[in-house]
């Protein structure tokens, strides 16, 4: 098992951008594939974008593909979702996630350990 504390969050205008952190305790991080999901008010929770546990190879979902960035430090014990060019439907609680696997995987169900809600609000 491992606990997950994100950070990062915030109030940006379009165009802008956030950068999400995500620190891990407990020694099975750099063994794991990471993601990020996000759930938008009245919507179900989505995936974002997947890391596998040595950090070369990357999914992401099609929409942020080109503007967002996942990445790992796994000396640090640390996820990183770097989101540029936002735009007011990235609005959403976003959360880092464990998966059970060490290759990246986009379903929810294969994730095991979350973190908090990180609340991203982009106005327009």
């Amino acid at each position: 098992q491992v606990q997950l504390v994100g950070s990062g969050g915030g109030l940006v205008q379009a165009g802008g951008s956030l950068r999400l952190s995500c620190a891990a305790s407990g020694r099975t991080f750099s063994s794991r594939a990471m993601g990020w999901f996000r759930q938008a008010p009245g919507k179900e929770r989505e995936f974002v974008a997947a890391i596998n546990l040595r950090g070369d190879r990357i999914y992401y979902e099609k929409s942020v593909n080109g503007r967002f960035a996942i990445s790992r430090d796994n000396a640090k014990n640390t996820l990183w979702l770097q989101m540029n060019s936002l735009k007011p439907e990235d609005t959403a609680l976003y959360y880092c996630a464990a998966s059970r696997y060490s290759d990246h995987t986009q379903s929810s169900q294969d994730y095991v350990d979350w973190g908090q809600g990180i609340q991203v609000t982009v106005s327009s």
